[in-house]
């Protein structure tokens, strides 16, 4: 295993007070007091080689010792994709994900997802936690397209993490879904969790359902369908799907949430045709505070090329 990279600071007189998280944070390149706290909890901040608190007022002569772990290569094999790449610093990377691929390594897909690509991407990647990997700090469906955001170091994995919590990241996606909506717009304030019986599936009527809220409006009517504007105030698995499908129009494609297709919706797959491969559901826009120097950023997804096609042959047949 790598040695680690040591530093030793001693603390000044007119430094005596501050706290020791502030301290570390004034000291350390791209560290935030929240992440100094993160690695003064791990242990890897000492003073005068015993573990202490992040409120620790710190004295004249106090040596501070930080010691930040080498990342370690991780057991994935990096694997060239093609990325369709929004932006990207030496502290993160946008992603304009395709629908298809999964973003992570799981069960049944141990090779050829988006962790792979941006591992091939990124040969000098610093890692998150110890490991050389990039870190997801959310998630779209294998069949979900759009932007996506990804950390390069621990410090904007923790960073984004919390805006994540905080919900101050937005997030707005385009859901076309069957039917039209009776209202132009509206709130679905249902909570989401494991379905009781399906265990494979998300609903609304899970007995340990967590709070999930979303706001939708209709961007554009159709005959037997409606393309929404969809922001998403939490991120559960499957959220928008699954409240889609709870509002009673589920999203066009979607064979898990998706009614099975007779009566209207029988109707509009026969018009689509073969044009219908998956769900369609696209993360369109994305505002973050970026990680270190907190200004605001915006990017925006371009719409895939099978969901324009649909739009446009709905359109065609007003």
């Amino acid at each position: 295993m790598a040695a680690p990279d040591v530093s030793e600071l001693c603390v000044a007189a007119q430094e005596a007070g501050l706290r020791l998280d502030t301290y570390v944070a004034q000291h350390l390149s791209d560290c935030s007091r929240s992440y100094a706290a993160v690695l003064i909890r791990r242990g890897n901040i000492q003073i005068d080689g015993i573990p202490a608190k992040a409120s620790h007022k710190l004295k004249p002569g106090e040596r501070i010792t930080i010691q930040i772990p080498v990342s370690e290569p991780v057991s994935l094999v990096p694997e060239p994709m093609a990325l369709d790449i929004l932006f990207e610093d030496q502290h993160l990377i946008i992603v304009n994900k395709p629908a298809g691929l999964v973003v992570h390594p799981a069960a049944g897909h141990a090779s050829g997802t988006l962790v792979h690509g941006i591992l091939h991407h990124c040969p000098d990647l610093e890692g998150i936690g110890g490991e050389r990997r990039p870190g997801i700090v959310h998630r779209l469906d294998k069949d979900t397209s759009g932007a996506l955001v990804v950390a390069k170091t621990s410090l904007a994995h923790h960073e984004l993490t919390k805006q994540f919590k905080a919900r101050s990241i937005e997030k707005r996606y385009l859901a076309l879904v069957q039917g039209i909506p009776d209202a132009k717009s509206g709130m679905i304030d249902l909570p989401v969790g494991r379905h009781p019986v399906d265990r494979k599936k998300m609903s609304t009527l899970s007995r340990s359902g967590r709070e999930a809220l979303t706001y939708w409006r209709i961007q554009e009517r159709f005959k037997g369908a409606a393309l929404l504007a969809v922001d998403l105030k939490t991120g559960r698995t499957h959220q928008i799907r699954v409240h889609c499908q709870a509002m009673g129009h589920p999203i066009i494609g979607d064979t898990v949430y998706g009614p099975r297709r007779k009566g209207h919706a029988a109707a509009l797959y026969d018009f689509l045709g073969d044009h219908v491969h998956r769900q369609l559901l696209h993360a369109l826009q994305l505002r973050i505070d970026h990680p270190v120097t907190r200004k605001r950023l915006f990017f925006e997804a371009p719409l895939p090329i099978d969901m324009s096609l649909v739009l446009q042959i709905l359109r065609n047949a007003q």
